[in-house]
C-alpha cells in the first residue's frame, strides 16, 4: 500500500499578530537574509516567539511551505524520503490459444519526505526545533544549504542528486537550553544559516501580544507585563516567565470577568497560580513560597 505524500501549507496572514518596532526590525533582518539565499535559524528560549516568526516570515514569502518538527527517532529517510509501498504489472498474453504467457513485474514506489518535496518544487521549509533531531539525520541538509544539491538514495529513482529549486528557502528554529531530548547541533550545519538570537520581547510588544490575544485594554495589558517583566528581573525566580504566562493571566482574567486589580482576589488568585508555577522548575516549598511574595509585592505595587 502506498504511503500518502507531505501536506503543503499555505502560510496565512495571522489578524492577531502584533508587529512592532522590535518584531519589524527582526523580521527585516530575517527576509534580507533569505533574500540573499541564507537559512535562517531562530534561537531562544521558550516564549520568545521563535516558531511564530517562522510562521510570518513564510507568509511574507508567498510560497507555500512545509513544517517538520524535531525528532530524535528521525533517520535521513523520514526527511528525504523512502520507498513506501509497491507497484505490480502483470501482462497475459494469449495471442496462441493453447499457449498462456504471463509476465509480472513488481517494483517499490518511491514516496518524497518534506525536505525532497520542499527542494524539488521550492517550497519554504520550516524546521522547528532542528535540535531534537539527530545530528546524522540532519547531515543530509549540509549539500543543500551550501551545494543546493540534494543526495538521494538509489531507490528514490533515476536521479541520484536532485538540484534544489531556486525558491527554496528554510527557516530554523532551536531552543539553546539543556533539557531531555535535544542534541548539540554539528558546527558545519550552523556555519551554513544565519542564526539570529530571540530574548524576551521588550515592554512594548509583551503588552501589545498581551492585550492583542487576549481582548483586555492596553492599560490592563501593561499592568500584567510590568509585574510578569518585573518578576523575571527579580533574581528570584528558577525559570524566567515569559510572555506566555501574560497571556494564561489575561486569558483567565477576561473570561471569569475579574479586574486587573489588587483588591480584586480572583486577580491576585490567577497571578499567583500561573507566574508561581511559570517559574518554579523544581517547585521546593522555599522556592515556591519566595516567588508567590514576590508576585504578591509586585500585584500590589502596579494594581
Amino acid at each position: 500500500m502506498a504511503g500518502a505524500e507531505p501536506t503543503v501549507l499555505k502560510p496565512k496572514p495571522m489578524p492577531d499578530f502584533v508587529e512592532t518596532s522590535q518584531v519589524k526590525d527582526t523580521t527585516e533582518r530575517a527576509l534580507a537574509y533569505l533574500a540573499a539565499g541564507f537559512p535562517v535559524h531562530f534561537r531562544g528560549a521558550s516564549g520568545t516567539g521563535k516558531t511564530t516568526l517562522a510562521f510570518h516570515l513564510a507568509h511574507l514569502l508567498g510560497r507555500p511551505a512545509v513544517l517538520l518538527h524535531g525528532d530524535e527517532e528521525f533517520t535521513t529517510s523520514d526527511l528525504v524520503g523512502g520507498a513506501n509501498g509497491y507497484r505490480l504489472r502483470k501482462v497475459v498474453d494469449r495471442f496462441v490459444s493453447r499457449v498462456l504467457k504471463v509476465e509480472e513485474d513488481v517494483s517499490t514506489r518511491w514516496v518524497d519526505s518534506r525536505i525532497t518535496l520542499a527542494c524539488k518544487n521550492g517550497l519554504t521549509l520550516i524546521y522547528d526545533e532542528f535540535t531534537r533531531s539527530r545530528p546524522q539525520a540532519n547531515n543530509v541538509l549540509l549539500s543543500v544549504l551550501q551545494e543546493r544539491i540534494l543526495d538521494l538514495p538509489l531507490a528514490a529513482g533515476v536521479n541520484e542528486y536532485l538540484q534544489v529549486h531556486p525558491n527554496f528557502r528554510a527557516i530554523f528554529t532551536s531552543n539553546p537550553e539543556e533539557y531531555a531530548g535535544v542534541f548539540r547541533s554539528q558546527d558545519a550545519l550552523r556555519d551554513r544559516m544565519v542564526t539570529i538570537d530571540l530574548d524576551h520581547f521588550d515592554e512594548e510588544t509583551e503588552t501589545g501580544i498581551t492585550a492583542s490575544k487576549s481582548g483586555l485594554s492596553v492599560e490592563d495589558a501593561r499592568k500584567i507585563v510590568s509585574i510578569v517583566q518585573d518578576l523575571r528581573e527579580s533574581g528570584r525566580c528558577e525559570f524566567s516567565p515569559t510572555v506566555r504566562g501574560c497571556l494564561m493571566v489575561a486569558r483567565t482574567t477576561q473570561i471569569v470577568g475579574a479586574r486587573v486589580s489588587a483588591q480584586d482576589p480572583r486577580f491576585r488568585a490567577i497571578c499567583l497560580d500561573v507566574l508561581a508555577s511559570e517559574s518554579s522548575r523544581v517547585g521546593s516549598r522555599k522556592s515556591l513560597l519566595r516567588i508567590r511574595e514576590t508576585v504578591d509585592e509586585l500585584i500590589s505595587k502596579w494594581c
